[in-house]
C-alpha cells in the first residue's frame, strides 16, 4: 500500500532502541518507553501560506529525526506501526 501524507505532514517509522544501556543494564520491553527517534518514509507537499504559495519541507524522505513525545497519530498499515505528525513536531533532523 502507497501513502502520501498531506500538506505539512511526514510519515515516519520509530526506530527501536537497543536492548543494552550504559552500564550494561537490560530493560524489559513491558518497561521501555516508545522512542522519540525515527526514519522520514514519506511527506507531504508543503503548507500553504496566506497567499496561496506552497512552502517547502525541510525534512526529507530518509532523514533521521528527533521528535516531541507524544507528538502525532500513530497508525497501522501492512501490519507495521508508523506515525503521522506535523513537521512543526520534528525537533531536528540527525545527520
Amino acid at each position: 500500500m502507497k501513502i502520501r501524507p498531506l500538506h505539512d505532514r511526514i510519515l515516519i517509522k520509530r526506530q527501536e532502541e537497543k536492548e543494552t544501556r550504559k552500564g550494561g543494564i537490560i530493560i524489559p520491553d513491558s518497561a521501555k518507553e516508545k522512542p522519540q527517534e525515527g526514519k522520514v518514509i514519506a511527506v507531504g507537499n508543503g503548507k500553504v501560506n496566506d497567499e496561496g504559495k506552497k512552502i517547502p519541507l525541510d525534512v526529507k524522505i530518509g532523514d533521521k529525526i528527533l521528535f516531541g513525545k507524544y507528538s502525532g497519530s500513530e497508525v497501522t498499515l501492512d501490519d507495521v506501526e508508523y506515525l503521522i505528525l506535523r513537521e512543526e513536531d520534528v525537533l531536528c533532523i540527525l545527520e
